[in-house]
Order: C-alpha cells, then sequence, then structure tokens
C-alpha cells in the first residue's frame, strides 16, 4: 500500500520540480504555477510544509496525465467556480503533468484513451473494478490516475455527494455499495494504482530531450489515406513548438500545415495544427530518447476520425521508417514506396524479392516497382546501412480480412444541437500463414488493404425495422455517417434513426473477392461530448 504520510507527498513533489527542470527556468514556472494554486485554488484547498516543497491539500495526493489534470480543473470551474486565466489554466496543466504525472510505462497500457481512439472494448480487467468503476467509466479513466489509498477513499465520498443517486444503478442496488467501494475497490486502487512507484521515480531521474528538431512523419486520415512529410519543430519563448508540416498522400496530393504542440511530462506531446484548412490534433508518446513518437492525429472536431501518426527524428543518419504499401504478392509486380532520411545505397528487399524498375528516387522517398518469388514471410527492407526490420509481408494468397474497429459507436445527430458521431473504418488483411488455416495466430498480417464498405443489418430484427435503410451510410472511404436526430415518420411508430448493423468490407484480390465484417450500433445524439480545450 502506497504511503499517505505528507512528508512523503512533500518530498515526491518537490524532488519532481528539480530534476524535471534541468534548466532555471523550469524552477521559475514552478515558482509560478504554485502561486497560481495559492491564488486560485487555496479557497477551498490548504498548503503545508515550506514555500519550495509545499503540499496542498487534495492536489499533492494525485498524478495524472494532461488530460487528467485538465479534467479536474474544468470541473473546479463548472461545479466550483474557480476563477483562472486561459494563460494560468495552461501553466498549471503543465505544471501538474510535470511534477505529477505519470511515467511513460504507467501510461502505456491506457494510451488509446488518451489518442482519443475510443472504439475499441477493454477487455481482462479486475471484476471487482469493472462492476464498481467501470460500470460507468473506461478502465483506462482510473488507470490514468495515481492516488494514495486515503485519496481514492476521498474519491468514492466525492462520487457519494455529487452522485447520490449511485446507489441505486445496476450492478449497486444489490449490494451494500458504498461499504464495498470504500472498504475494498478503493485499497484495491491504492495497490493497483498508488502514488509512489518505482517508475515514476526513475522517470523524474531521467534526462529528458528537447524534442525540436526534423521528423520523418508517416500516418493515415480518413477520406485522405496514407501519407509522409517533413514536421519541423522549434521551440518558442512560451516552452512550446512552433511546428511546420510539408509532405504528400499516396497519391500525390499534397499535405502542408502548421500550428504548436506542448511537451508535457517530458515525453507527452500534444500538437494542434491546421493541416490544409482543417484543423488537426495529435497525441504522440516520445521514446526516452527523444528519437521517436507514436500516436494518432484525428479531426479536431470529431476525434474519432483520425489514424495512427510516426515520427522519426531526423539524426542525420540513413533511416528507413516506413513502406507503402506494407505488402507484396507472390508472383505480382507492385509499386512500393520506400519511406525515410538520408536514402543513400542500394535497395535490398529480402531474400526472393527483386526490384524490376526504380521509378523515382530521392534521399527521403524511393518508389519502385518489385517482384516477389520466394516463400512467404515478412522481411526487412534495407536502404544501404539503414534497415527496417519486419518491414515488407510477402504473402501467396489473401485469407481473410478484418474490418477495424471490430466494434463501434456511431451517434444520431445535426437536427439538434448535437453533431453526429461519425466513425472511420479500414480493412486489414491477412494470409493463412504456414499451416493453411486462416484465422490462426500462425496468421500473417500484411496490413491495411484498399476495400469496398456497405452495411446490412445486423440481424433479424434490425432486418425488419429496416436499419440499413435510416441508420446511416458508408462512403467509398469507408467513413459511415449517421442518420439525422429526431422522430422519423417513415419508421415504424415514428422512432429515431437508431440502429444495429453489420459494416462489411470486401477486398478484391486476383479475381475473387474476401469479406470482412465489423459491428456497428448507431445510437442517440451525444449529450456529454466534452470539447478539448
Amino acid at each position: 500500500m502506497a504511503p499517505t504520510n505528507k512528508s512523503t507527498r512533500r518530498t515526491l513533489i518537490g524532488s519532481g520540480v528539480l530534476l524535471l527542470a534541468g534548466m532555471a527556468s523550469v524552477s521559475v514556472q514552478a515558482d509560478d504555477a504554485r502561486q497560481i494554486i495559492r491564488d486560485r485554488c487555496l479557497a477551498c484547498h490548504t498548503e503545508s510544509g515550506d514555500r519550495s516543497t509545499p503540499s496542498f491539500s487534495r492536489i499533492s495526493e494525485q498524478r495524472k496525465t494532461p488530460e487528467g489534470w485538465q479534467f479536474t480543473i474544468n470541473r473546479m470551474i463548472n461545479l466550483r467556480g474557480l476563477d483562472i486565466s486561459a494563460d494560468e489554466k495552461r501553466e498549471l496543466i503543465r505544471y501538474l503533468a510535470d511534477t505529477q504525472g505519470l511515467a511513460p510505462s504507467e501510461a502505456e497500457p491506457f494510451r488509446y484513451l488518451l489518442e482519443q481512439d475510443t472504439n475499441l472494448v477493454e477487455e481482462g480487467g479486475d471484476p471487482a473494478l469493472a462492476e464498481t468503476c467501470a460500470r460507468c467509466h473506461s478502465a483506462a479513466r482510473f488507470g490514468l490516475q495515481r492516488r494514495t489509498t486515503e485519496e481514492w477513499q476521498l474519491l468514492v465520498n466525492f462520487h457519494m455527494g455529487q452522485f447520490p443517486t449511485t446507489e441505486f444503478h445496476s450492478l449497486a442496488r444489490d449490494r451494500k455499495w458504498y461499504e464495498i467501494a470504500h472498504d475494498e475497490v478503493a485499497v484495491k486502487l491504492g495497490e493497483q494504482y498508488p502514488l509512489l512507484t518505482p517508475a515514476w521515480d526513475n522517470w523524474k531521474q531521467a534526462v529528458k530531450t528537447d524534442l525540436d528538431g526534423r521528423w520523418r512523419v508517416t500516418g493515415f486520415v480518413p477520406g485522405k489515406g496514407e501519407y509522409d512529410a517533413w514536421m519541423s519543430a522549434s521551440k518558442a519563448d512560451d516552452g512550446r513548438y512552433n511546428l511546420t508540416l510539408e509532405g504528400q498522400y499516396t497519391d500525390g496530393s499534397p499535405l502542408s500545415g502548421s500550428g504548436k504542440a506542448t511537451v508535457y511530462t517530458g515525453y507527452e506531446w500534444r500538437a494542434t495544427l491546421d493541416i490544409d484548412g482543417v484543423k488537426m490534433r495529435q497525441v504522440m508518446a516520445a521514446d526516452a530518447k527523444g528519437e521517436s513518437m507514436k500516436g494518432r492525429m484525428f479531426l479536431a472536431a470529431e476525434r474519432e476520425i483520425g489514424g495512427a501518426l510516426n515520427a522519426v527524428k531526423d539524426t542525420q543518419a540513413a533511416a528507413v521508417v516506413a513502406v507503402m504499401p506494407s505488402y507484396l504478392r507472390v508472383g505480382e509486380s507492385t509499386e512500393l514506396t520506400i519511406i525515410g532520411q538520408n536514402l543513400n545505397g542500394d535497395v535490398d528487399l529480402g531474400p526472393g524479392v527483386k526490384v524490376e524498375k526504380l521509378l523515382d528516387r530521392s534521399d527521403d522517398r524511393i518508389h519502385l516497382i518489385a517482384k516477389a518469388t520466394g516463400s512467404e514471410g515478412v522481411q526487412s527492407i534495407q536502404v544501404g546501412k539503414a534497415e527496417l526490420a519486419s518491414g515488407l509481408a510477402v504473402y501467396s494468397e489473401l485469407a481473410r480480412v478484418d474490418v477495424m474497429p471490430k466494434n463501434a459507436v456511431a451517434r444520431i445527430g445535426g437536427l439538434s444541437q448535437m453533431p453526429k458521431v461519425r466513425t472511420a473504418y479500414r480493412a486489414v488483411g491477412y494470409s493463412a500463414g504456414v499451416d493453411g488455416k486462416p484465422g490462426t495466430e500462425d496468421d500473417l498480417r500484411l496490413g491495411y488493404m484498399p476495400a469496398s464498405w456497405s452495411i446490412k443489418p445486423a440481424d433479424e430484427i434490425a432486418a425488419e425495422d429496416k436499419d440499413a435503410q435510416f441508420a446511416g451510410s458508408i462512403d467509398a472511404a469507408g467513413i459511415f455517417t449517421p442518420g439525422d436526430d429526431g422522430p422519423n415518420p417513415q419508421r415504424k411508430m415514428s422512432a429515431n434513426n437508431v440502429g444495429r448493423l453489420t459494416v462489411v468490407a470486401n477486398v478484391e484480390e486476383a479475381g475473387k473477392q474476401v469479406a470482412g465484417e465489423g459491428s456497428l450500433i448507431v445510437s442517440v445524439p451525444d449529450f456529454v461530448r466534452r470539447v478539448l480545450d
């Protein structure tokens, strides 16, 4: 169980400031942030300890992600009348995330929530936590927090005070919910997600690297496709980064943008950019050396519409970062594009793969035609001394297709003030592997493949209710748009346009089609959608 004495907590906060600092300006920032707490928060919270390493009640006993601290401050504004300026809020979030954040290994299991990739079914959680907490929240919601056991128990008390009907909900009214939550579950949370951990201690002491410089970026935008670009980040006087982005999609159309980024906790990258007139957000995590980042980029107005994002820093060393597409069928001549930086030297696509023709070549892109004659398997791509391990899947036949996400929720809207919530799909291809049996662990993942998209009723009841006719439509890019909200006189009993659908992806290859299916629930409007600052 985590220690709860105040002297230990003061050490946590104080050492976090000094070790994350690395420069005198951070100490000044910490002083400013503490003063904001004193000016804005001490009407309700209390301060103890000396001024250089203070402890603030209900604040110093927690660690959270930047989004977690933003959520807390927003709650104080909306429910408690906190008066704080936008600049003070930004400074306070950065300070708290830097000094009371999560270590990379602590955040890693729950990055899908940070990256706003929320069409995911959580599995394998603790049954007690699922019944008590995850029946309302995602498991990631509490998995991205660290508190003392006492603070977890106070959180239970907060729920009882703020939401007094909690005890009357399902999985609560048939048991002594408060006693279970306070005396058992909060203790378990204190053990699984304690305030003090070796991972956090190690991360505080680790040397942090500035993330300025040039980054080789690859990613995917629904409706646009895969892209590669150069992203330049230069540090501004306010500690944020000014960004520019220049690149192209695989169809050759250009991509251009600019914006700003903030780095929290030494590795949490958060950026907002205007890309070709569209506001986008990036959420990534940097590695310990600050040489690569992984995450997701999505529409600022629609977090569901986005895709994977990878960035590799230009260290002047040769590097292969991606190949598009990531698969090559035996016996077929296929155009491939190798993405990287400082790409000099001979191109080697592995045994049994021949480069038939070099179409175009530069220091960061190689466009060629290749043909595989060898056996099935995953091969490395090498250009000179640069290598991308397991970069290219060589296969003989497409055996199955998975639709991603497997389970998703879209929401009607549009006529009211509630916006529609769309869903973006992609198709992932697999070969049957060595055993020749699709659907086993031996299947070889080929990567994302182009597909034709359609929807159908999920079952007989959905067919009878004509859900596929009224609940929405899916376009050629795999983006599902739900129907309008409000009563529909064309439906039975003038019901609204909710429904249960199956999303079908058909991938055509060598004259035959391989189909995959995903589940989609078209639900009521999202009345509690949170607008990110």
